[in-house]
């Protein structure tokens, strides 16, 4: 119910001052982003395994939903490449209809996850994460595009089994398919640097490829049939969701569907809210995509997501509201009932193209060189481990291992226990407690004091001997665990037994309430606890 009265909130907002010219521009960018759509839709329906028409009905049906819907006014949303990717191995596993019900599941999922406003956590996935799994994906949209760029063939359902199927079946190209696709990638890296992004290069470099086909009748494969109709002969079927073990078998895949259409949508939305200065709601955003995945198989689409190739378009062709998203849709409709039979004809080799060219821009270069540039060790690995479990193994997998090895190298680096130590002045102490003897020590700690550094500790024992009182300057513990508190504790009880004198300094928040709950106050005297002195062990130090 929050969610409806802000999202109606929000529309009033956006359509406050609604005018003509505001329609128009809406309508254009609209248009714009059709042009740069149309082959990506295509592209996209071929890389996942379905069909081109399975990638526009996925673009016209969920872009117009999650348009309407969504958490805010610039989001576009369609069939991506990253969603291509993992769609491939679950096609060759489980057929369309796996897909579509697992795309079924998923929209169910992010529809819960938005309920239950889960939308915040994607912050934390760490970044070297994100970029090793986009890199991965990147890395299998390339391989997936082997057949359709070189007109060859191979058998397997992941990635890894059709490489090697090439032994087998051998290794012919048709050159005439490898030089439309080889025609396509120099078009779309070429053109935009000599004539500008007024025309969309992918959009120039397919119709001028099918052009060629139809002028010369190239023996190569081309798109096949488009259906000028909104619902596909080939579609979901209602029984395939009452199969409880399809269901079962069909989890897993839902939830790596789910996780990476929230996991794009969010990051879109987070890239494209700093280019406009409106942020999303990403809860909003969530229950938006989970409608249009939970809607689009009915029709024969593919899963969906926000996709911020199209998504910055529309910012920057003058969006003003959620219509932009709503007309683009709409001209992909119209596009496809108009062109039909001219979009048949085109190539998959030309497709094929546009989809080597998106694998290599998909990877977050700028992040990569960061990281290699500056030696970033712990990122470069969580990288590298996270790329190859999403070539290896599947996406879900891949999120897991790398948030998890994150979560390993962050406690490491988290738990160092830095300890030095300094004689103690009693000039400095004169206004505090002159009759302090002048053996004394201060040990500085800083970190926290937890389960993995505990055995730093030791070497304090050690260094005291000499010295006949010892203050623990606490100011840089943040905290401290169980074992760290029944550590610290021993050792207070041995330096104790060998007749020396305790004291906390400027013992944290958290850390004091360890250390009272251990019973090491009761151990030390709570009036040993001072404050002042540590200021003045300090100054100067």
């Amino acid at each position: 119910m929050m969610l409806l009265q802000k999202f109606t909130k929000d529309l009033k907002q956006e359509f406050t001052g609604y005018d003509k010219s505001s329609l128009v521009s809406d309508l254009l960018a609209g248009l714009t982003v059709t042009a740069v759509a149309i082959p990506l839709a295509l592209a996209f329906g071929v890389g996942s395994g379905a069909t081109a028409a399975s990638g526009l009905i996925t673009a016209i049906v969920a872009g117009l939903l999650i348009s309407a819907l969504g958490g805010a006014y610039y989001q576009i949303s369609g069939p991506t490449g990253a969603m291509a990717a993992i769609l491939m191995s679950i096609v060759a596993k489980y057929d369309m209809q796996g897909v579509f019900i697992a795309t079924v599941l998923a929209g169910i999922i992010l529809i819960l996850a938005g309920l239950l406003h889960l939308g915040k956590l994607i912050s934390f996935i760490p970044m070297p994460v994100i970029t090793g799994f986009t890199s991965g994906i990147a890395v299998i949209i390339a391989l997936g595009q082997i057949d359709n760029f070189f007109g060859v063939q191979s058998q397997g359902a992941s990635t890894l089994e059709k490489l090697l199927s090439y032994s087998q079946l051998g290794f012919t190209p048709n050159w005439e398919a490898a030089g439309i696709g080889g025609f396509v990638v120099l078009t779309m890296l070429i053109f935009p640097k000599l004539f500008g992004t007024a025309i969309p290069a992918s959009l120039l470099a397919i119709i001028l490829a099918t052009l060629g086909n139809l002028l010369y009748g190239f023996d190569v494969a081309v798109v096949g049939e488009i259906p000028t109709t909104l619902f596909l002969d080939d579609r979901l079927e209602f029984a395939g969701l009452l199969d409880f073990n399809r269901l079962t078998n069909l989890l897993a895949p839902a939830a790596s569907i789910a996780v990476l259409a929230m996991i794009e949508s969010l990051l879109c939305g987070a890239t494209a809210g700093r280019m406009t200065g409106a942020p999303l709601d990403s809860n909003r955003e969530l229950v938006a995509q989970g409608i249009g995945n939970l809607v689009v198989p009915f029709f024969g689409g593919i899963p969906a997501t926000a996709a911020i190739a199209r998504t910055s378009v529309a910012v920057k062709s003058g969006a003003k509201t959620r219509l932009t998203g709503i007309f683009h849709a709409l001209g992909i409709l119209a596009a496809m009932f108009i062109l039909a039979p001219v979009m048949s004809k085109i190539p998959l080799a030309a497709l094929a193209g546009v989809l080597m060219v998106v694998s290599w821009r998909m990877n977050e270069w700028a992040t990569i060189s960061f990281m290699v540039d500056g030696k970033f060790a712990g990122a470069i690995f969580k990288f590298i481990i996270t790329m190859l479990c999403t070539i290896i193994f599947d996406l879900t997998t891949a999120i897991v291992v790398g948030v998890m090895i994150g979560l390993i190298l962050q406690t490491v680096r988290f738990s160092h226990l830095r300890i030095t130590y300094d004689e103690i002045d009693p000039n400095r102490l004169h206004d505090h407690n002159s009759s302090l003897p002048e053996n004394g020590l201060v040990c500085y700690i800083t970190g926290p004091i937890v389960f993995a550094n505990t055995e730093r500790l030791e070497g304090i024992a050690e260094k005291a001997q000499a010295y006949s009182y010892v203050y623990f300057s606490m100011r840089g513990v943040p905290d401290m665990d169980i074992s760290g508190t029944q550590e610290f504790g021993k050792l207070i009880a041995r330096l104790q037994a060998e007749g020396k004198e305790i004291y906390l300094c400027s013992v944290q928040e958290d850390a004091m309430e360890m250390m009272r709950r251990g019973g090491i106050y009761a151990m030390v005297g709570q009036d040993c606890v001072y404050w002042s002195v540590e200021r003045a062990l300090c100054h100067g130090h």
